[in-house]
């Protein structure tokens, strides 16, 4: 059997000879080694990777039929492209991102996600009532998606811009800072921006909760008495895991350094981490 490059440049030529007949639109860049389909203002393109498995593993003389075959897929694929930029109008518009606890590997093939730290991906979401969903690598490519650096000013702008946020009381004399959204699925993407909802004079971080994609909660800490707070917090932020209707993340994190977070054990006290222990040393006992 071959390999996929040994046959490179005879399936290269197929396509060269039979775009012009099955997809007169489309045409071939050699620089790429991809079918470029124009769909309206945009375009898509598809690499020939895929056919050029197909071929290695056939017989040369089923090449001219396989190329047509996929050619034909390609096409095909891009019409329904054109239905859904229809349907959508400037997808791009739709655009989100949505933080979530770190995928496995299988449940990430194929989807449009980037890490978001140690424990958490960010992945790209089209949001539409019947037809959203997460942004597929498949169909990012049909749909022309290729730079998406404007994903996250869309989900500020959109869906972030009138978050509430309120304190509530955690233990007497303990509030916790409460950043909310009833119903959104997206104030967990400012996991990443949490320093923002903390006292100016913060330098040793916070305790953080993700419990549910509408709500974050905060414990600013400023004393050895976040030791007694972490226990209470943990059973605050599990309760809403288990009762959310659309759940994040079910542990806690110490929040610290702009963006890292280091998972917290409550159960093993402070020698749940190294870090953190040492932080509670160098405290104050109140503050």
């Amino acid at each position: 059997m071959l390999e996929p490059l040994d046959a490179a440049g005879d399936v290269h030529a197929l396509i060269r000879d039979l775009l012009p007949v099955v997809v007169p639109s489309a045409w071939f860049d050699e620089g790429t080694s991809e079918v470029v389909l124009p769909l309206g203002r945009s375009e898509a393109r598809a690499s020939t990777w895929t056919v050029l498995e197909r071929c290695a593993r056939d017989d040369p003389a089923a090449w001219p039929r396989l190329v047509d075959e996929w050619l034909r897929e390609v096409d095909d694929r891009a019409v329904r492209a054109v239905g859904e930029m229809e349907l959508f109008g400037d997808v791009r518009e739709l655009l989100r991102l949505r933080i979530v606890p770190k995928l496995a590997p299988r449940d990430r093939e194929g989807l449009v996600v980037v890490p978001a730290g140690d424990h958490f991906d960010a992945m790209v979401m089209i949001e539409h009532p019947r037809y959203g969903g997460p942004l597929t690598k498949a169909r990012a490519g049909l749909l022309g998606l290729h730079r998406l650096g404007y994903v996250m000013t869309n989900t500020h702008d959109r869906e972030l811009a009138d978050v509430q946020v309120r304190d509530q009381p955690l233990l007497p004399g303990r509030n916790v800072r409460v950043i909310t959204k009833p119903g959104s699925r997206y104030v967990s993407a400012l996991l990443s921006e949490i320093h923002q909802f903390l006292p100016a004079d913060n330098v040793h971080g916070a305790l953080v909760g993700a419990p549910c994609h509408s709500t974050l909660l905060l414990y600013p800490i400023a004393s050895r008495s976040v030791a007694e707070v972490l226990p209470v917090f943990a059973d605050v932020v599990a309760e809403m895991h288990a009762d959310a209707d659309d759940p994040c993340a079910p542990g806690v994190y110490w929040g610290h350094e702009r963006r890292r977070l280091t998972p917290l054990r409550p159960d093993a006290g402070p020698d749940g981490s190294d870090e953190f222990a040492a932080l509670l040393r160098r405290l104050p006992t109140e503050g």
